[in-house]
């Protein structure tokens, strides 16, 4: 399998005598169903190249012509794709243009790493090992969060992160835009969400959670609709849904910030520029409150055409709660027996609201209760397993994030490359529920995210491992993966995206408090040197 390097690898790979070589002549021959694709392919090959790969005729095939189908074969499995490489042809086939989408990036990788250039790369010959392929994914969700609430990235990042997990085959960008350092997203109908939400004075220095000083540089940044919806659009062209994350009742200091009335005690409030657990949270008690987050919603739902959004849920103390005469009366109106029971109660209620507009609420699983609305789906990165997996097996459904495997934010010491490569074992015994279990995503938290090189450290190559695991049914050795690895990083190279090339060692303060995250960042931990950009 020397000449097939491809991350994740297929299913099923078979290696045949001779080559089929690009040149002049060589066309690109589509059905009506994959011009996108057809397009998306020619853009890809022709800089590196310098061919312009004209058309073909599907009914009358020519020899030296890559071709790009539909066939019935695939049913259901959308995702599944074959390819066939001969001396004479490359044929593509799939049961929807997404599975021709994933053959494409397949494809991709079995060329030298040059092809990524973005100009002509000369003294190449473009060559493809002849082979038969044939592959489907595991689960159908597999996916990527960036947190822009804690630093701002800006669109070029974007794309360039969704271009990634295009050849990874990822298909679902979990963005996050609201929490206590940053409110990223607008709101026509609450336009000091982004005045006020979006700017914080500076932000913590040194030790991110003992420290009290700060770099006194402001930061700011938020992406307007229409940029929101040029996202999505850039995204669908490369099979990946867009799904976004409005935090709520807690990680909410930037919106009351802006708007304090929402609270329990009415502010005034900053937008905050250390990182924690604050206790200023959404006032459940107050009808305003639901108001102002069904008009929120409601504008969010209008920009993302995925039928998700996430709700947040997490980490959000009950402290003013408790002293707040609204949520105390409406506690006792609805007859809730606690707190706890008051979050379920305003997660319930934006769930079926959501649900109105079309839409499932998804939630992270430290705010699990089997009372929430089972069509909610819930994300795992912690929490009691047994209750969470006995809903599962009642029909809810759940994603597999467990923090300890797929929290790219962590140190490449604390989250090895092998370490990531070894979720699918580590997610047992969810991964072993055949029924509910979705997939899975690597998340980014953007605490210690100040620029865009510092992201593409944190997130690469894990990401690679973890989607690798997420769409083989049965990973392979990781010594395999490994053997692949090198022509991977050779492709990051000339794509100019700066991944950890070594693991890390942690500062002395690290060990105990903070053994998860890392400030450090080694000089030669990157693999190009750091633009100052953001």
């Amino acid at each position: 399998m020397t000449a097939i390097k491809i991350i994740p690898f297929p299913s099923k790979a078979t290696l045949q005598p001779g080559w089929f070589t690009l040149d002049a002549n060589t066309r690109l021959t589509t059905d009506q169903e994959n011009q996108a694709n057809a397009n998306y392919l020619r853009d890809l090959l022709t800089p590196a190249t310098g061919f312009s790969y004209p058309a073909g005729d599907l009914a009358n095939p020519e020899p030296n012509t890559i071709f790009l189908e539909l066939t019935p074969k695939y049913g259901s499995q959308a995702e599944a794709y074959s390819i066939s490489i001969t001396p004479e042809n490359v044929r593509m086939s799939a049961g929807s243009p997404a599975g021709v989408f994933y053959a494409i990036q397949s494809l991709r990788q079995m060329f030298p790493a040059d092809i990524e250039s973005d100009r002509p790369v000369s003294g190449i010959e473009w060559k493809l090992p002849c082979a038969e392929i044939g592959d489907e994914p595991r689960w159908p969700w597999r996916g990527y969060m960036l947190d822009e609430a804690r630093h701002f990235q800006g669109i070029g990042m974007i794309k360039k992160l969704l271009d990634q997990m295009a050849l990874l085959k990822l298909n679902r960008f979990h963005w996050h835009l609201t929490d206590d350092q940053g409110w990223r997203i607008e709101i026509k109908q609450y336009p000091r969400l982004t005045k006020v939400g979006s700017q914080r004075p500076g932000t913590v220095s040194g030790n991110p959670f003992l420290s009290r000083k700060h770099d006194d540089k402001p930061h700011h940044g938020f992406y307007s609709q229409e940029e929101i919806r040029e996202v999505v659009r850039y995204a669908a062209k490369r099979q990946i849904m867009v799904i976004p994350e409005i935090e709520m009742p807690g990680h909410s200091s930037a919106a009351l910030a802006a708007y304090p009335e929402f609270s329990c005690t009415g502010g005034p409030f900053e937008v905050a520029t250390k990182f924690g657990i604050f206790s200023e949270i959404y006032c459940a008690g107050k009808s305003d409150t639901y108001v102002f987050l069904e008009n929120v919603l409601a504008e969010v739902a209008d920009l993302f055409p995925a039928p998700f959004v996430h709700i947040g849920g997490d980490e959000a103390p009950k402290r003013r709660w408790r002293r707040c005469p609204d949520c105390q009366a409406r506690m006792h109106a609805e007859g809730l027996q606690d707190e706890h029971a008051l979050q379920v109660y305003l997660t319930n209620h934006i769930v079926r609201y959501l649900s109105g507009l079309g839409k499932r609420a998804i939630f992270w699983s430290d705010s699990f209760d089997p009372e929430i609305d089972s069509s909610a789906i819930v994300q795992y990165w912690v929490g009691n397993k047994k209750r969470i997996l006995k809903s599962v097996r009642q029909g809810r459904e759940m994603i597999l994030s467990p923090y300890l495997y797929t929290y790219l934010d962590h140190t490449h010491a604390t989250l090895p490359l092998n370490k990531a490569y070894s979720f699918d074992r580590a997610s047992q015994p969810f991964s072993l529920q055949t029924e509910g279990i979705l997939g899975f995503e690597g998340l980014m938290w953007g605490e210690w995210l100040p620029n865009y090189r510092r992201v593409e450290y944190q997130t690469f190559p894990r990401l690679a491992a973890l989607a690798e695991t997420g769409w083989r049914q049965d990973p392979l050795p990781y010594q395999d993966f490994q053997d692949r690895l090198e022509h991977y990083l050779h492709r990051l190279d000339t794509m100019d995206i700066g991944y950890a090339k070594r693991t890390q060692t942690r500062p002395p303060w690290h060990r105990n408090l903070l053994k998860y995250i890392d400030i450090a960042l080694p000089k030669d931990g990157i693999s190009k040197p750091a633009k100052q950009e953001n």
